[in-house]
Formats: C-alpha cells, sequence, structure tokens
C-alpha cells in the first residue's frame, strides 16, 4: 500500500518513513505543500499523513485544495497545532483524524488502518476475478471462500495485477507499486512476493510471461 508523507521537519519524516517502511507501506515523502498537491494530482496513495507546518503552501490549504478537487483519499493530519481551534479547522476542512505531535508510531498506524477501514467502502471497493477477491480494506485475498491475510507488498503487487486482470505488468510497473520515491529496490524482490503470493494464493494465480512480465488472467 501507498503512502504520502508530507513532512518538513527532517528528522521527523526519516523516522516515520522508516517505520512505514517497516511494515511494509511504500512511502513516497516530500516536504513542501507545493509538491504534495502535485504528487496527489499524478499519483494514486492509500492514505496521505500531512503535516500543516509546511513551506510553499500552508497544510490546510492543501487540505481544503484536496477536498475542493473531490479527491476521497483517506488524509491523516500530524501537527502540533494542538489548540481546539486547530483541530477543528483540520476536522472540518476534510480530515479524516487529526494526530497531535509528539506521537507514538503505533498509534499512528492504528489510526491509519482505522481511517482506511472507514474510507474502503468508498474508495475502495473489493475487486473480484473468478474466483479470487481482494479486500482493499482488510488486506485480505480470498480464493474458493478461504481468505489469506497479506503483508502490505503482496497486497499491492497483486491489486496492481487485479486492476487490470488480463494486462500484463513489466518488472519496472510492479516495482513502481511497491517502493516508494528514492527507495532502494532489492533484487529479486518482485520473484520473491510473486512466489509468496503463489504459496498463499495456488500457483496458477498469477502467470509469468516469459521476457515481458506478469499477468492474472482474466475470468468471468
Amino acid at each position: 500500500m501507498r503512502v504520502l508523507l508530507v513532512e518538513d521537519d527532517l528528522m521527523i519524516g526519516e523516522a516515520v518513513a522508516s517505520v512505514l517502511r517497516d511494515a511494509s507501506y511504500a512511502v513516497d515523502w516530500v516536504c513542501d505543500g507545493q509538491t504534495a498537491l502535485a504528487s496527489i494530482e499524478t499519483q494514486v496513495y492509500d492514505v496521505v499523513l500531512l503535516d500543516l507546518g509546511l513551506p510553499k503552501r500552508d497544510g490546510l490549504d492543501v487540505l481544503h485544495t484536496v477536498r475542493a478537487s473531490m479527491n476521497p483519499v483517506p488524509l491523516v493530519v500530524i501537527t502540533a497545532r494542538d489548540t481546539v481551534e486547530d483541530r477543528v479547522r483540520g476536522l472540518d476542512g476534510g480530515a479524516d483524524d487529526y494526530v497531535l505531535k509528539p506521537f507514538e508510531m503505533t498509534e499512528l498506524l492504528a489510526r491509519m488502518r482505522a481511517v482506511m477501514r472507514r474510507r474502503g467502502g468508498q474508495a475502495a471497493p473489493v475487486m473480484t476475478n473468478g474466483t479470487l477477491s481482494l479486500d482493499p480494506a482488510t488486506r485480505e485475498a480470498v480464493v474458493n471462500g478461504q481468505a489469506t491475510r497479506l503483508s502490505g507488498r503482496e497486497f499491492s503487487l497483486l491489486q496492481a495485477l487485479m486492476i487490470r486482470p488480463g494486462a500484463i505488468l513489466s518488472r519496472a510497473e510492479l516495482e513502481d507499486r511497491i517502493y516508494g520515491w528514492n527507495e532502494e529496490v532489492e533484487s529479486n524482490a518482485v520473484e520473491f512476493i510473486i512466489y509468496s503470493l503463489r504459496k498463499k494464493l495456488g500457483s496458477d494465480a498469477i502467470r509469468n510471461v516469459r521476457g515481458v512480465g506478469w499477468m492474472v488472467s482474466k475470468e468471468g
């Protein structure tokens, strides 16, 4: 699953990005409001973590612009602005949650999961292809009625394939789904994740087209 982290404090940004990657999220980290808006316009994110005190464009301005464009992306404000008025402005402005700094990463991760579950029914319906279903809200794949929990990268890769069943996705396209910007790509990561998915879902779940890429066959 892909997260946009908007944070201009380098120490906080590095710490949050590291924990998110350890939790198997692909992380795109930007440091100003203008770049954040450009990223949201060009990339699909499962959740946005948004600081408010940003250079170039304030976080509240970013929030209002995103919601004015009718973009339903789950959005969690992370900020030191702690007055009741600040919290009301953030939530009324369209934030799904408002987390005060300093925060515990375990709590932030839980709040992210809760926000994505609440938004799941609106923005991410269950995907079904033949006997295989994928639920973005729970990160579960269901094959012939049997539910299997997926890791973050397993989910992201399978989701990319199921969005376009029958289409072949290259290694580069799949790497783009499971890694954030400037994140080092591990050798054979795609093959390892596909191997793991086949163990969980069956050897025929994902087809390899030699020299081209991988696909989920279109069924039904």
